[in-house]
């Protein structure tokens, strides 16, 4: 398993936790408004971490942090995956896996094997619009599908999350998704901020209002549906 970014600690990216967060490289998506670009694009001119100075550091600092979360990039592209995983558990700390939903028996495995305690599943759009936004053409939803319907089905402590993004989610669109991923846990709809590491420069964020709008579309959908970073 090879890590190619980490924050050291992190109060954002696990729900009241303070987590250490590793990063990935290497994904089947190539979402402009991704602000990994780096991690996704330009692997070719990127160096691993050390991994035994990663697992390291975190088991010094075990008492201080409450997780780690594995972000990317994809992580569950890497078969690797699940052992990288029992690592971290076996320090005494919880996981939280960022997933883009391609691999739902990895998703599976993890979740069988009690090795992730809550994951978070990027909904790019309804399914009609996935290949657009995430710049594969004919994309197959078929393992999105199938991975929301598994964390719906099976799993507590989850949550899907949306980047909107003002060229591509529309009230139509978010209505779209709604249906989709009725009876969800949680849902998250999330700001969009530009920044040097964007794969595609130039798209547009959401305004507050619009969003605000976009949750009362949602929640008799998935009752637990809230802004994030607004």
């Amino acid at each position: 398993m090879q890590i190619f970014g980490m924050e050291k600690m992190s109060l954002v990216d696990y729900d009241e936790n303070i987590c250490c967060t590793l990063f990935t490289a290497g994904c089947n998506f190539r979402c402009g408004f991704c602000h990994n670009g780096p991690l996704v694009v330009d692997t070719k001119n990127l160096s691993p971490l050390d991994t035994n100075q990663i697992l390291d550091y975190i088991s010094s600092r075990k008492n201080l942090l409450d997780a780690v979360c594995v972000s990317g990039g994809e992580p569950t592209l890497f078969n690797d995956l699940p052992d990288f995983i029992k690592k971290i558990k076996e320090l005494g700390l919880k996981v939280k896996l960022d997933t883009n939903g391609t691999n739902p028996n990895m998703i599976k495995l993890l979740h069988q094997k009690g090795l992730v305690d809550f994951f978070a599943m990027d909904i790019k759009s309804d399914l009609d619009g996935y290949g657009k936004i995430i710049g594969v053409e004919n994309f197959d939803t078929n393992n999105v599908k199938a991975s929301v319907e598994y964390l719906i089905s099976n799993c507590k402590n989850y949550e899907f999350r949306t980047t909107l993004i003002k060229e591509f989610h529309t009230p139509q669109v978010m209505e779209n998704i709604g249906k989709w991923i009725k009876g969800a846990n949680k849902y998250r709809l999330q700001k969009f901020k530009e920044t040097d590491g964007c794969i595609e420069h130039g798209l547009t964020k959401i305004e507050e209002d619009i969003a605000k709008k976009y949750v009362d579309i949602l929640r008799p959908y998935v009752i637990n549906t809230d802004l994030r970073g607004y």
